[in-house]
């Protein structure tokens, strides 16, 4: 497949959005009969900043994202756009650009007519909206595909169309329901990438709502991760990833092996014949308490060793392109998930008993 057409860089006064704009959610609940959709949302978005809402389906991540679109209303709380309440305006009223992982366009329209849609329904003159809508279509790549129509076009410019259309409004805010979902992993990636270089040449102030944790992480400023109605952590992707905040964050945003361990003084754990710093949230348990230690499989070290020397045995090598995930059989019968580069995959065969250790880092308790 081919990679997506490279785009002129944007002119200022062409494609000028609302200068970014800063999103509030204080306190925000929504409760559906006996079910809190939301539990107490307090989030600030900065102006041009790219946030995604991370988690499981039934998190609450797509209600934050519809009241904000205004397609409900916070049963407590308030959402506010650049300090204003904008909790209880109409969704035509708030200026906001949305992209839903249907793509939802007109059938019987060209990818002009599209795209120039939100401008005709707020009157703007027929060649005023034509001229944009070229604009946004050579912006996505798509200059020369104005005339068909959805029928003709692939999913991933399908959804490209749907981008545009959004933009064309030049939206204070930028709303993106889970957009690439649909679409193979190649256009995914691609996809992906072209929104993130638009949406900084823009400026425009996104919230990307989505389950898929690499999405997530390549494409943010931060990440709010969610469970059940709550924002568990909210950071820039680096620190989501090494310092997670909680087991639930740990285990959602990546891979964690449970290896079990015990404290020991000054908040230390042993694990592996190690002794490591913990990093437990709240009050660390006392010493000599059994825990469960989250180590990630690119924080364990593999050697070769003899039989009788080796801590494990190499059970199964996935290969990863750069890495290989190799599943370790443990003397006690437990099992240990390690990431090695891939040149090393021949010296480290199934069978091969190895000897193992871990990086000397904080892990996190799952307590």
């Amino acid at each position: 497949m081919s990679s997506l057409p490279i785009t002129t860089p944007l002119s200022e006064s062409s494609f000028a959005v609302g200068s970014g704009a800063t999103v509030e959610y204080r306190g925000v609940r929504r409760v559906f009969g006996a079910m809190s959709a939301l539990d107490g949302l307090d989030l600030r978005i900065a102006p041009g900043e790219l946030l995604a809402l991370l988690g499981p389906s039934g998190c609450g991540k797509t209600t934050a994202l519809r009241l904000l679109a205004g397609f409900d209303t916070p049963t407590e709380g308030d959402v506010l756009v650049d300090g204003q309440d904008v909790s209880h305006t109409p969704a035509n009223k708030r200026d906001m650009g949305m992209v839903f992982q249907s793509y939802s366009l007109f059938p019987t329209m060209s990818a002009t007519d599209n795209v120039a849609f939100g401008l005709r329904m707020r009157g703007q003159g027929t060649r005023d909206r034509r001229e944009r809508a070229g604009e946004l279509l050579e912006l996505v790549g798509l200059a020369e595909h104005a005339k068909k129509y959805p029928h003709q076009l692939s999913g991933g410019q399908q959804q490209r169309v749907a981008l545009a259309r959004a933009l064309a409004v030049r939206p204070r805010v930028l709303l993106l329901d889970e957009p690439l979902s649909a679409l193979d992993a190649k256009v995914r990636e691609q996809l992906r990438d072209e929104i993130r270089r638009i949406q900084l040449e823009l400026g425009v102030t996104t919230v990307f709502v989505t389950h898929d944790q690499e999405e997530a992480l390549s494409m943010a400023d931060r990440v709010g991760v969610m469970r059940s109605g709550r924002l568990e952590q909210c950071d820039v992707p680096a620190v989501l990833y090494d310092r997670p905040a909680t087991p639930f964050v740990a285990e959602f945003v990546g891979t964690m092996n449970h290896i079990p361990g015990r404290t020991e003084e000054g908040g230390r754990v042993r694990v592996l014949g190690q002794v490591l710093p913990g990093d437990a949230e709240g009050t660390a348990p006392p010493p000599g308490t059994a825990v469960d230690v989250l180590v990630r499989p690119e924080a364990v070290v593999v050697q070769a060793a003899s039989a009788d020397q080796g801590d494990a045995v190499v059970m199964v090598s996935t290969f990863r392109g750069s890495s290989v995930r190799m599943r370790l059989a443990l003397r006690d019968g437990s099992e240990v998930l390690a990431d090695v580069a891939s040149h090393r995959a021949a010296e480290l065969a199934t069978g091969t008993h190895v000897s193992i250790s871990l990086l000397d880092r904080p892990v996190l308790l799952a307590t």
